[in-house]
């Protein structure tokens, strides 16, 4: 399929490139290295020769995510941002960008946030997942009050929040001693990022702000599979709702949340996560350069999903989602 939109594809800064070195073995860093601070190279090459005509880029995680100093993370956020928006403005038929965000304060976040969408017309922000407040390994989620002016901001603004993984601090990962290969993509990501949507979602923060839109990658982070046992565990207590949010978290889910195909091109899942969701809320991405192109569009463009689908998957969902022309 020509003409796809992918949406999780992430570059790196000389500030932030040493986050991304432990995800690739020493003999490979040096590729990796090259494909994250490679804008208009390789990456475009592929693009053309794999049908993607738009990028949604990104930056590497945990990045700003990962300084504890507030005002630290505002310089490197709004470089980061500047870095990128000259990128998109250089191409803007092949690029978009997405803002990187200091949320150890929300204030300096919103004004981030609302400085990248009204001046540098980026499409949104992704967050890489909580945020480190001190360097004792203090971190917050989104779901507690002091975000909610933030939230109320991306409501405002009409953009989408595509909440991103990043691994557990050593303090939080005791279970997978001995067991490291699971952080990272293969398993902690996943279920570091789970979690804090489902606490998104049971904090109310959809009832007050309805507007509110939420991405999520590698169709879904196991969620999709997970709705009907998160909802009706032990229904036989007739227990009320054990959080503050006012329906079930499934209710949420399929109307706030849509999922991307970054690194999961597995088609019984991809049709798992249809039928969860219906294809209006699946969307085509990548996850270079952690995961190969050609994998990912030639897989899609493979897949045996009828053609108005795929072009929803592939394209559509996207162009309504972040109301590009």
């Amino acid at each position: 399929m020509d003409g796809k939109i992918a949406l999780e594809e992430h570059f790196a800064t000389e500030d932030t490139l040493g986050d991304s070195e432990p995800y690739a073995p020493p003999a490979l860093w040096p590729t990796l290295r090259a494909r994250l601070l490679d804008l208009d190279g390789q990456r475009l090459r592929l693009m053309d020769a794999h049908g993607i005509e738009l990028m949604l880029l990104s930056l590497n995680s945990p990045a700003v995510q990962g300084i504890p100093d507030a005002v630290k993370a505002a310089e490197l956020a709004r470089r980061a941002n500047d870095t990128l928006a000259e990128h998109v403005a250089a191409r803007p038929d092949r690029f978009r960008g997405f803002a990187a965000l200091p949320l150890q304060d929300p204030d300096l976040a919103t004004a981030e946030l609302r400085r990248a969408v009204t001046e540098l017309g980026f499409v949104g922000a992704l967050v890489n997942s909580f945020t480190e407040l001190d360097d004792a390994g203090t971190i917050t989620y989104y779901d507690t009050p002091e975000y909610d002016p933030f939230w109320a901001e991306v409501a405002r603004l009409g953009v989408p929040f595509y909440l991103h993984p990043r691994n557990p601090l050593p303090q939080d990962a005791r279970v997978y001693a001995g067991h490291e290969w699971l952080l990272g993509p293969a398993w902690a990501f996943g279920q570091q990022t789970a979690v804090h949507a489902l606490r998104l979602a049971a904090s109310g923060l959809f009832d007050r702000h309805p507007g509110v839109n939420v991405i999520l990658g590698h169709l879904g982070e196991g969620l999709p599979y997970s709705l009907w046992r998160i909802d009706h565990h032990n229904k036989w207590t007739n227990a009320a709702l054990p959080y503050a949010a006012e329906r079930p978290i499934t209710d949420y889910f399929t109307e706030h949340f849509y999922v991307t195909t970054s690194g999961n091109f597995r088609t019984p899942t991809l049709l798992a996560a249809m039928s969860e969701l219906s294809a209006d809320r699946v969307l085509f991405s990548t996850d270079w350069p952690f995961e190969n192109i050609d994998h990912a569009a030639d897989w899609f463009d493979s897949a045996p999903l009828n053609e108005p689908d795929r072009r929803k998957i592939g394209r559509d969902n996207a162009r309504t989602l972040f109301r590009l022309p």
